[in-house]
C-alpha cells in the first residue's frame, strides 16, 4: 500500500485484463458495473477484450474481487497486474 503523506493512504490497485467468450463482451461489462471496486472499464482490441481498474482497501480484498471476476460466467481468462 502506498502512503502519500502521514494522513492519506491510497487503496490497493490492480489492472485486470480479461478475455471473454465471443459475443459476450457487453454482458460481462454490464455485470462488472455492479462491482463497486471496479472503478473503470475499457473495451480494447487485441488478445484481451477488456481492461479493468480495480481498487480495494487491502491486498486480500483485492484478491477476493479478482477471484469473483474470474469465476464469472463467460470470462475465459484474466491477467492481473497489481500496482506497487
Amino acid at each position: 500500500m502506498e502512503i502519500v503523506n502521514k494522513e492519506e493512504i491510497i487503496m490497493e490497485k490492480a489492472f485486470v485484463l480479461l478475455t471473454t467468450e465471443i459475443g459476450f463482451e457487453e454482458d460481462v461489462l454490464e455485470f462488472l458495473k455492479d462491482i463497486p471496486e471496479v472503478k473503470e472499464t475499457f473495451s480494447v482490441y487485441g488478445v484481451y477484450d477488456t481492461i479493468l481498474k480495480v481498487e480495494a482497501d487491502t491486498r486480500d480484498d483485492l484478491k477476493g474481487i479478482v477471484r469473483k471476476i474470474r469465476q464469472m460466467g463467460k470470462v475465459q481468462s484474466t491477467l492481473t497486474m497489481i500496482v506497487i
